[in-house]
């Protein structure tokens, strides 16, 4: 990388993929009110795509200011059912009930990502996976959450299909780098095309 490369997200996921992928990251956490942002958005009748766009461009920008010359990239990454947005559950209840609403039904995984460079974004991608859940009976919903509540509390929708809840799924479309938070692909695309990396 010619440029300092820093991920502006706590993800350990994100920073994963992109250290397997070669890159030399540095890991600095931008702090936003997440929740004020979406409501105002929300408020304005914003689109989850642009909700996920927005919250991935604000955390770039508030690393970024800090540090001139880096290539800052923020994600954020929000699930759409019939045009309704989720977030990240904060209870048990509130998981339960997006998985129950999941159940049965098709909804999308929007993953977006935003690079900030000297003040300025100079690329963006929404990557979009649409995925199908099975019926869940109310006996294996309990028993998935009790397993399963300490590692998905920070995940859209409540599940991570790295992990067992894959097994919540009969159909998936699209790629799974963006299902996991990150559209890699398309970032490592432009990086090489910018020079940043070789092939």
């Amino acid at each position: 990388m010619q440029h300092r490369f820093i991920l502006a997200s706590g993800s350990e996921i994100r920073a994963r993929l992109l250290r397997n992928a070669g890159l030399d990251i540095e890991v600095v956490p931008a702090r936003i009110d997440e929740d004020a942002i979406k409501a105002a958005l929300l408020d304005e009748g914003a689109k989850p795509r642009d909700v996920a766009d927005a919250l991935a461009e604000h955390k770039a920008r508030r690393i970024a200011v800090k540090h001139p010359g880096a290539y800052v990239l923020g994600c954020d990454q929000v699930a759409e059912l019939r045009t309704a947005l989720l977030s990240k559950p904060e209870t048990q209840d509130e998981a339960r009930a997006q998985l129950a609403a999941l159940a049965g039904r098709t909804h999308k995984l929007l993953s977006a990502a935003v690079i900030y460079h000297d003040g300025a974004p100079i690329w963006r991608h929404v990557g979009t996976v649409r995925l199908t859940m099975r019926p869940l009976s109310d006996a294996y919903l309990d028993a998935y959450l009790a397993r399963n509540w300490e590692s998905i509390r920070h995940s859209v929708g409540g599940y991570k299909l790295e992990e067992e809840g894959v097994r919540l799924f009969s159909r998936i479309e699209g790629d799974y780098f963006t299902v996991l938070g990150l559209p890699l692909t398309e970032l490592l695309s432009y990086l090489i095309d910018r020079g940043e990396l070789d092939i």
